[in-house]
């Protein structure tokens, strides 16, 4: 009697990885930020595991439900993009603000430009998901708030820890910031022709905002005294 293990396998039979739980656990995310991405949080996990040859159980082994799934994609796609050194760079006065704000531009862009990111996020707004609002409220504390902060202090105005950021304000910053955004908007989402040239486009949207900022920062500033 042939034993079956020394049976040879037929080449056409499917490959079964055992891969250390880690590894498995960092597939489901990729391959979940890519589906998710593709058809949008109404996508179910049972599709998802078809479109990775595994069985469904195998993503609840790791993730107990679709929320918690959807939760470290969040951290996979947008908070681990962050750099927690862009605040810093902000409020760095060794470089002029003009400097700062291009900089950090360019990272950003270079970490956020691509159509799975973007895509993820139209979902998310679209589904009122909290990632949305949870992503929107880093950019306005580790972005908006410090850069506001140092416009004022360009122009010898008081600071935020003495004088509130106004709504005129904030509403300014996001001015700059959703510019520079809705190119990878119409990039990814549009999927128009933008020019190729992001330098000179970031560039140019920082230098205009920050030709007209400062009057309407001190109007703003002012006013609420």
């Amino acid at each position: 009697m042939t034993n079956r293990s020394q049976m040879p396998r037929r080449a056409d039979a499917p490959v079964r990885l055992h891969l250390p739980a880690a590894e498995r656990e960092r597939q489901i995310i990729e391959a979940a930020a890519q589906f998710f991405s593709d058809n949008g949080f109404e996508g179910q996990t049972r599709e998802l595991a078809k479109t990775m040859g595994i069985t469904h159980s195998a993503i609840f082994r790791y993730f107990p439900t679709k929320d918690a799934l959807i939760e470290r994609v969040y951290e996979h796609v947008f908070v681990a993009r962050w750099d927690s050194a862009w605040k810093a760079l902000i409020c760095d006065r060794s470089l002029p603000l003009e400097a700062r704000l291009i900089q950090f531009y360019s990272e950003y862009t270079e970490r956020i430009f691509d159509a799975r990111w973007m895509r993820i996020f139209m979902f998310a707004g679209l589904k009122g998901h909290p990632m949305t609002h949870r992503y929107v409220a880093l950019i306005r504390n580790q972005f908006i708030k410090p850069c506001c902060n140092e416009l004022r202090v360009d122009l010898a105005l008081p600071s935020i820890a003495s004088v509130a950021m106004t709504p005129r304000e904030e509403e300014l910053f996001w001015g700059l910031h959703g510019a520079v955004f809705y190119v990878g908007i119409r990039t990814f989402i549009y999927e128009v022709q933008t020019s190729p040239n992001r330098a000179e486009v970031i560039r140019d949207q920082v230098q205009t905002f920050l030709a007209g900022a400062p009057r309407i920062l001190r109007e703003a500033v002012i006013a609420s005294k």
